[in-house]
């Protein structure tokens, strides 16, 4: 029998989730947690096969959550409704076992639970084109430049911090700009962030 923590902040979800694995007649959902924190208590008073955690939780969030369970036996999914890269990457370094999205059709998350017991990794394929497509395209100048933006300084404050003219300042913000596809500073700011690469 395989058992299963569930951790995810939205109690319906959760149940849901929960219903669906228990009919499955080698699943058994042993434990379920509403937080990142109570995710790896269960883990380790339970001694799981497999822990399937959200990102977004609240007191520890599912990749931390993560990250401490590497050195247990147990195998994590991430299931979420985020295909971000910055996300995707932060699991793979927290050796999480797979990662797939909410939107999945439901009989995926059963026969993914299997080949991750059988020893191999399941991506959901958005994210593998994700993390191979985007790479930061700015430059470590540029993102210098950003990081003072994100800071709220003006181009005066930036050109004297980085001993830059005005000017140059200017052209650094227009090409940010235009490699990011955005149209102002918010939008550039919240687009590095979004995608982890502040």
């Amino acid at each position: 029998m395989i058992r299963i923590v569930l951790a995810e902040d939205q109690g319906m979800l959760l149940g849901a989730l929960g219903s669906l694995l228990d009919l499955e007649e080698d699943m058994e959902v042993v434990g379920k947690a509403r937080n990142g924190e109570e995710a790896v208590q269960l883990v380790n008073e339970l001694d799981p096969d497999i822990c399937i955690m959200d990102i977004e939780m609240p007191i520890k969030n599912g990749l931390d959550a993560a990250e401490e369970m590497k050195e247990n036996k147990c195998e994590v999914i991430i299931l979420t409704t985020f295909a971000r890269a910055g996300y995707f990457e932060k699991a793979r370094q927290a050796n999480v076992s797979g990662y797939l999205l909410k939107d999945s059709p439901s009989e995926e998350l059963a026969s993914s639970i299997r080949k991750i017991l059988d020893g191999r990794k399941v991506y959901a394929p958005e994210l593998i084109d994700l993390a191979y497509e985007e790479e930061n395209p700015l430059t470590d100048r540029e993102n210098e430049v950003l990081q003072l933006i994100a800071e709220g300084k003006s181009t005066k404050q930036i050109s004297k911090e980085l001993y830059l003219t005005n000017g140059t300042v200017r052209n650094y913000i227009s090409v940010i700009f235009d490699k990011l596809e955005v149209s102002n500073r918010i939008e550039a700011v919240s687009k590095v962030k979004d995608k982890d690469w502040l």
